[in-house]
Order: structure tokens, then C-alpha cells, then sequence
């Protein structure tokens, strides 16, 4: 079985934050769908390795169409957060407890999207503050699942974060 999976995607990602996710996805059978501000965009890395191009914009995103969401780090989430149409996707997926990957800044999104209240969850160390403000509980480990959701802090954190991805999609791990 086939699973999609959406990464939500703006310039200055962390390079490798989205790269392992998506080689590992797409290695184990799933379709990864790039989705940005404006389709057909070219995304750079913030460490200037790395390029995507995005397959769809988030206007024209279905969130129904996928059965998870990666959000990758860096700058990136910083770039998405101010578009309410990426709120909405995010929200959409979460009230249907679909998987939601989220790491270094990506919960930013969670939390703009309203989603922390109550939830345990792990980001860039920096950011413990103000997730606990916003009423999610900050976990200093490489990675938190709670419910549908999968947090991790950095690119250290990247195979636990991988492997919990896997592990939610029923997938073989790589």
C-alpha cells in the first residue's frame, strides 16, 4: 500500500531534516508530495546543498489526500506560518488524526495552528519556553509520540525521528 505524504516545505529547511525524511519515505514505497507557497518553486537548504521543487501550493493541496504530514526545520516553518492556508492544512490533518511529523522548528506550525494545548511534545531546544507558554508540555528527548503526532529537536534526532515515522505508516523500516 501506497501512502502519501505531504512535506510542507519553504526556503532556508534544514537540509538534512528534509532529506533523510524524504529518502526514507519514498525508499519504503510512499509518495512524498512537496507542498510550498507556489507550486513549481525551487527550495534551497539553508546549508545551500540542497534544492526541491515543490509539486503542488498549498492552495491547491488537498489535505484529505494524504495519510501523513512532515514538517521539516530550519527557517522554513518560519516562512509557512504566516498563511493561513498552511494553518489549515495543518489543522485538518490533525482533526483527522492523521500522522503529523513535526521537527527542530517545525511545531512552531502546531502551535500557530492553535494545536499544543495539553499535547507533550519536542522541539529545537530554544523553543521549550514557548511551547510550555502556548500550554503543550516541552519533552527534552529526541523524540515524543503522542497520539498521531511525532516531534524531534535536531538533525541528531533524525534516525529516532525517522524510524517513529516509519513505524506509524506500517511500513518496513530501511
Amino acid at each position: 500500500m501506497t501512502n502519501k505524504v505531504a512535506f510542507l516545505l519553504a526556503n532556508d529547511f534544514e537540509d538534512s531534516e528534509m532529506k533523510n525524511p524524504y529518502d526514507a519515505i519514498t525508499k519504503n514505497g510512499n509518495e512524498g508530495v512537496i507542498i510550498s507557497l507556489e507550486k513549481g518553486a525551487e527550495l534551497k537548504g539553508k546549508q545551500g546543498t540542497i534544492a526541491y521543487t515543490s509539486h503542488l501550493s498549498i492552495d491547491e493541496a488537498k489535505p484529505e489526500d494524504y495519510e501523513a504530514l512532515i514538517i521539516p526545520g530550519g527557517k522554513s516553518p518560519a516562512h509557512l506560518i504566516g498563511n493561513e492556508k498552511v494553518l489549515e492544512f495543518v489543522r485538518h490533518m490533525d482533526k483527522r488524526k492523521k500522522t503529523i511529523a513535526a521537527i527542530c522548528h517545525g511545531p512552531q506550525l502546531l502551535e500557530k495552528a492553535g494545536l499544543i494545548q495539553g499535547r507533550n511534545l519536542t522541539a529545537y531546544p530554544e523553543l521549550h519556553a514557548e511551547l510550555n507558554d502556548a500550554g503543550g508540555r516541552y519533552i527534552d528527548n529526541q523524540v515524543v509520540v503522542d497520539d498521531n503526532w511525532i516531534t524531534s529537536r535536531t538533525p541528531d534526532d533524525e534516525p529516532a525521528f525517522i524510524e517513529a515515522i516509519i513505524k506509524k505508516l506500517g511500513v518496513n523500516a530501511y
